[in-house]
């Protein structure tokens, strides 16, 4: 038993920035499933290889079942991540005018094999010469590009969920965990929650305005029973914006306006409008930091009567990443389905 005023150093809250997890002793997990689907998914889709005989393309990513999470265990990451991935391919001789498709697995990314180890199962729709021909192009040149994408996404892994789950105590240094841009540049070397505190701090504080925080990149791609131009019109169309938003929006989709949508809840400008194919705005909700705005990125791309949505957005504090995601599939993609009758898949 320990003497008094010596107590286990693991349970002892130090002089350290968030006064949990004291000496990094118990499991944290930071669950990266979400993230890694979208994160494999804008890797691979679109992916295109070629040689001297023809060349292919990644057409689709139909699903992407498995998880991933980051710990911490006595001040040890480990990292988990299992997946098994599916998709479709197109390609085409370089003598031919005819298009030929197929499909491919990825059986096992996994923390088990190296990305140099990683399998590509690919077989072709049609059992002609020339659709196997493309199958051994795809096989080929495709396997190590998908390797190379995949090795990517580890690297990335690691580096957006090993960040700040490893937090420093009492003697060392308050800016490890952090990301470069996300260090503290001043002769107090402040805590860590002094960095962060505005996530959930009173926004009517000006002082507060230009504070760095840790931010993440989100990315989703929907498809719309629709043509291009009527997606365009739901979101750019003041009066089909509100019947999804609901009355009372200041919404004027012009470059340099502002607009305000639930009651001023989220809030922002638009920045750039290509008709039918493009919008790119600055958006925040209400709750985060004072003037922090995220850069909204929509693309539009329209084919016999689908339409797939594209969308990017940087700049999210990165603990509104998932709320976020949520908040643009069920009050605006989901809403949109349902009234307009857009219907089409969610990948």
């Amino acid at each position: 038993m320990a003497k008094w005023g010596e107590g286990d150093p693991r349970w002892i809250v130090e002089d350290r920035p968030d006064a949990t997890n004291v000496n990094n002793w118990h499991w944290v997990e930071k669950n990266a499933t979400n993230w890694s689907k979208e994160k494999i998914k804008e890797l691979l889709l679109g992916l295109k290889f070629e040689n001297e005989k023809g060349i292919c393309e990644i057409k689709e990513i139909n699903s992407i079942e498995g998880e991933a999470s980051a710990n911490n265990r006595k001040a040890k990451l480990i990292f988990f991540y299992e997946f098994e991935i599916k998709g479709e391919w197109s390609g085409m001789l370089k003598d031919d005018i005819k298009s030929y498709k197929g499909k491919f697995v990825i059986p096992n990314l996994s923390e088990e094999n190296d990305a140099s180890e990683i399998d590509v199962n690919v077989t072709a729709d049609q059992s002609c010469n020339e659709a196997h021909q493309i199958k051994d192009i795809f096989k080929a040149e495709g396997t190590k590009r998908i390797q190379a994408q995949l090795a990517k996404y580890i690297t990335d892994l690691k580096t957006e969920y090993g960040s700040n789950i490893i937090l420093p105590t009492k003697n060392s240094d308050q800016n490890q965990g952090l990301q470069p841009s996300q260090s503290i540049n001043n002769k107090e070397n402040k805590p860590k929650q002094e960095l962060n505190k505005f996530i959930t701090s009173d926004t009517s504080k000006s002082a507060d305005i230009g504070v760095k925080i840790p931010t993440k990149t989100l990315t989703m791609t929907e498809s719309f029973n629709c043509q291009a131009s009527d997606l365009y019109r739901a979101l750019t169309f003041k009066p089909m914006v509100e019947a999804y938003m609901g009355s009372g929006i200041v919404f004027e989709p012009v470059k340099g306006e502002k607009f305000s949508l639930y009651g001023g809840n989220i809030t922002g400008e638009f920045v750039e409008l290509i008709p039918d194919q493009k919008i790119t705005q600055r958006w925040r909700v209400k709750s985060w930091p004072p003037e922090h705005y995220s850069e909204v990125t929509i693309e539009l791309t329209g084919t016999e009567g689908t339409t797939t949505l594209n969308l990017k957005q940087s700049g999210i504090p990165g603990a509104e990443l998932d709320k976020t995601r949520e908040g643009w599939r069920e009050n605006y993609w989901n809403r949109m389905r349902q009234i307009f009758g857009f219907g089409g898949r969610i990948f």
